[in-house]
């Protein structure tokens, strides 16, 4: 019994022991920790003149496109035209229902020989003046009307093109939702641009393009020229419309194809950046560097050009002479000590 007291005591004791000896020292935590300069190596960025080569994609379009349809329903008698066949201007290419022309026709005729017969009587004082003129005005508007139907039933290619649709067949009715045939003229052909508003003062009616491919052709470089400078910029996406026309005197480049525009806005000093100094901020976007300066990398957020063979060309962000990170970049935040690597 004695010795259970005894060993009961001494674990007490040592117990007390060790409370008092924590209370004496005190666990503590290093919160202000001073972080290690990261190892980096840099490579001091200059300026230097580059062409401002812009690439713009885009549709071919018709230079011009006819919807060929008569003002009013009628019955399709007979279409001498198919998809794909050259026109040229003042072609027949279709042929409508001529019951009402022919009426008309009858009616012109004598509606002729009836003012012949006022103007006879108004040359020898038959008639009154306001009689003559009457019939006459009425005559006028009657051949007016004829000709607009003769228009309408005998259609005519308004212009050299290609056929590139066909909606109906001979005996359907003409029912006004889709053109009978469409007509497009494709020499020249046209592209539209959007060009950012920087570019405004750089591009002239007339300015040659030449460079222009299209995905149907690789290899083959095409050729032409800015013959429309639209003058309003657009609020919403800060660009202006330009329409530029290649000959295609071989009517080779069709409506539809995919072409590839290079604008050629001439040199301008910019400072460029290597690539492997450029990082990318993940979900925003942002391009970014950072710039060394007494020994503190500093994070600096640029506008990137285009790329300039192992270069970026910088429109702004850094200057020429500062010492961009090249190695190192992921261990890097804004006001960072760094240790350059020779």
């Amino acid at each position: 019994m004695k010795k259970s007291i005894i060993f009961f005591s001494a674990t007490a004791a040592i117990l007390l022991s060790s409370c008092y000896s924590n209370k004496e020292t005190p666990v503590t935590f290093k919160t202000d920790e001073v972080q290690d300069a990261v190892n980096v190596k840099t490579k001091q960025v200059g300026a230097r003149d580059v062409e401002q080569l812009v690439e713009f994609t885009a549709n071919v379009q018709a230079d011009v496109t006819n919807n060929i349809a008569p003002q009013q329903p009628a019955r399709i008698r007979k279409i001498y035209t198919e998809v794909g066949r050259y026109v040229s201007k003042g072609d027949l290419l279709v042929e409508l229902d001529d019951n009402s022309l022919a009426q008309k026709e009858t009616s012109l005729a004598q509606q002729r020989l009836d003012f012949a017969r006022t103007e006879e009587l108004y040359k020898i004082g038959g008639v009154a003046k306001s009689t003559y003129e009457n019939a006459k005005a009425s005559l006028e508007i009657s051949e007016r009307q004829y000709e607009n139907l003769v228009e309408n039933t005998r259609l005519l290619a308004p212009s050299d093109g290609i056929v590139t649709a066909r909606n109906y067949d001979a005996g359907d009715l003409y029912n006004g939702a889709t053109p009978v045939l469409v007509v497009e003229k494709i020499t020249p052909v046209k592209i539209l641009l959007d060009v950012n508003e920087q570019y405004y003062k750089s591009v002239k009616v007339g300015m040659t393009i030449s460079s222009i491919s299209i995905d149907a052709y690789p290899g083959e470089n095409f050729e032409g020229r800015v013959s429309i400078v639209y003058p309003t910029i657009s609020n919403a996406t800060r660009t202006f419309q330009i329409e530029v026309q290649i000959p295609n005197l071989k009517q080779r480049v069709r409506p539809g194809m995919f072409a590839r525009v290079t604008l050629d806005f001439g040199a301008v000093n910019r400072v460029l950046v290597p690539d492997q100094a450029v990082v990318k901020q993940t979900g925003s976007g942002e391009r970014f560097v950072y710039v060394v300066k007494n020994g503190v990398a500093l994070h600096k957020s640029i506008e990137m050009g285009r790329r300039v063979g192992a270069e970026y060309e910088v429109i702004s962000g850094i200057e020429a002479g500062d010492e961009v990170v090249v190695f190192g970049q992921t261990l890097l935040s804004d006001g960072r000590n760094v240790n350059i690597l020779q």
